[in-house]
């Protein structure tokens, strides 16, 4: 199987960036939130990517960084995913009452700016790693349910599925057995997008100061703590501002080849 150079370079820079979160602890040369140096010190052999506005290391900060957005950006998606694929089956295959009531409910959700929601609710709730996942991950559900509906909703009414029914088959076979893994392809191809949504996402938040909190750090929050250094032609709140674009790109180039990797062996079995 030949991988695409874009798919390859994206998957590269991915692989890179989740090993990096995995073993931060074994690859970073100081601690997160320890005092080594002047304030916005150059790169040096000592300090690869210079000091931050209290001087702090950044490499160091970075790769702390990166383990907190990725993790939190992961576990968000994946509620995300869960609780609207979930619902957005279970309202595609009963209907009636249940359908209406859901898509209701979530087309007032969405009404509302989910940056504003965010920002309402966690200026009001305690600021935790488990508080950002739930905010960010349930209300990021509303559109993977659109999507995953709009699908199952074409696919409930197949050949396939209708027989499955006249079988006998429980709601629970229909949904897990027919309608999931025929609605992969643009399941998997949104799992990306919202990945990246959430990298941003909690980036915002955290430069909006309601996001992680100090001395913690995560790419958001850095650049928020360094970015009076710009003014000064200091790059210190570029480097993990990059790192958040680097991410989004490379993610979003596996997504599409995997994406198209996936409908072209559907069409082929088709």
């Amino acid at each position: 199987m030949r991988i695409p150079t874009g798919a390859l370079i994206g998957l590269i820079f991915t692989s890179s960036f989740f090993l990096m979160a995995i073993f931060a602890p074994l690859i970073a040369p100081y601690g997160m939130a320890e005092v080594v140096g002047g304030v916005w010190e150059p790169m040096s052999s000592k300090h690869w990517l210079g000091t931050d506005n209290i001087g702090r290391d950044l490499l160091s900060r970075m790769i702390f960084g990166g383990q907190v957005t990725i993790f939190i950006a992961t576990a968000a998606t994946i509620l995300s995913f869960v609780t609207g694929s979930v619902l957005g089956f279970t309202a595609a295959v009963i209907g009636g009452w249940v359908d209406q009531a859901l898509s209701r409910f979530v087309d007032l959700v969405m009404a509302i700016p989910t940056l504003i929601l965010a920002l309402v609710i966690l200026s009001v709730m305690p600021i935790s790693i488990l508080m950002l996942i739930m905010v960010m991950g349930f209300l990021d559900a509303t559109r993977v349910f659109r999507l995953s509906r709009a699908v199952a909703v074409d696919i409930n009414v197949m050949d396939y599925v209708e027989a499955a029914k006249l079988r006998g088959e429980g709601r629970i076979w229909i949904i897990f057995r027919e309608i999931l893994p025929n609605a992969l392809s643009p399941l998997i191809a949104e799992l990306g997008l919202r990945f990246i949504f959430m990298v941003l996402f909690l980036s915002t938040l955290s430069f909006l100061g309601l996001g992680i909190q100090p001395p913690s750090a995560d790419w958001g929050g850095m650049v928020k703590e360094n970015k009076e250094g710009i003014v000064f032609g200091i790059g210190a709140a570029l480097i993990p501002a990059a790192a958040i674009a680097i991410l989004a790109i490379s993610v979003n180039l596996v997504a599409d080849w995997v994406l198209s990797r996936t409908t072209s062996l559907k069409g082929g079995r088709g």
